[in-house]
């Protein structure tokens, strides 16, 4: 059997004294889109930088297509084909929205470049229409749609948005979501943290919950129940 895009087994990890994961293990294969939720301060965002490289794990292992990367420094790590869009998004305000992307473009681990400055602006006509304008000048909607076109033209094996949504007008929302799709439909792996737990089991083939850094439930998006769910979630 081929080994996962990614996986994790038994990972724990934290911030000095604080431990956060505890054991957590999971499995994100090729192509597959995987949601990642739970309640405020359950470690989503710390399993998130575990495996980005920038928390390092105290015990278990975080493997890439069969071979450990834990401990690895995050430039290594983003070069095997990891792309990330922070919450927050973490765009360059002084540099216009065309500096923004083209800093980021390059050739996939592969060499395949099937993002390019082009794809990206017709994925966002928004962008297209604002190439001269600085980031600070884009509102929060196309801020995000800038953070999300700049992971792409890394041309990435596997994308990771976490809480891609949160802030924006219902109408951006839907065009979010609208593209994430269409990312999927591309066969790149996507490992999405969202609030809105409904639209991320629509957008996914698995999804998994932690509570108090323990993966607490972990299947097919299409079968987990949603009541369960909003009971783990507090919703």
């Amino acid at each position: 059997m081929d080994a996962p895009l990614l996986g994790v087994t038994g990972l724990d990890a934290g911030y000095g004294d604080s431990q956060v994961l505890r054991g957590v293990s999971f499995a994100l294969p090729q192509g597959c889109a995987l949601g990642l939720l739970g309640r405020n301060g359950m470690g989503k965002t710390t399993l998130i930088r575990s495996l980005l490289g920038f928390v390092r794990a105290s015990a278990g292992v975080v493997s890439w297509r069969g071979e450990a990367i834990t401990g690895k420094a995050p430039e290594r790590i983003a070069r095997l084909g990891l792309a990330y869009v922070p919450e927050g998004r973490g765009i360059f305000p002084n540099l216009s929205v065309r500096e923004n992307l083209v800093m980021a473009a390059r050739t996939g681990p592969d060499g395949a470049r099937d993002w390019t400055l082009e794809r990206v602006l017709s994925t966002f006509p928004r962008l297209a229409e604002r190439l001269g304008h600085g980031g600070q000048q884009l509102s929060g909607g196309e801020q995000q749609m800038l953070a999300i076109g700049r992971a792409l033209l890394t041309n990435p094996r596997l994308l990771i948005l976490d809480e891609a949504t949160e802030g924006l007008a219902p109408l951006i929302v839907a065009e979010i979501w609208r593209v994430i799709g269409a990312i999927r439909a591309t066969g790149i792996s996507t490992l999405i943290v969202d609030r809105d737990f409904r639209k991320v089991l629509a957008h996914t083939d698995r999804a998994l919950v932690l509570e108090k850094g323990r993966v607490v439930m972990d299947g097919d998006s299409a079968t987990l129940a949603a009541d369960e769910l909003a009971r783990w979630l507090g919703v």
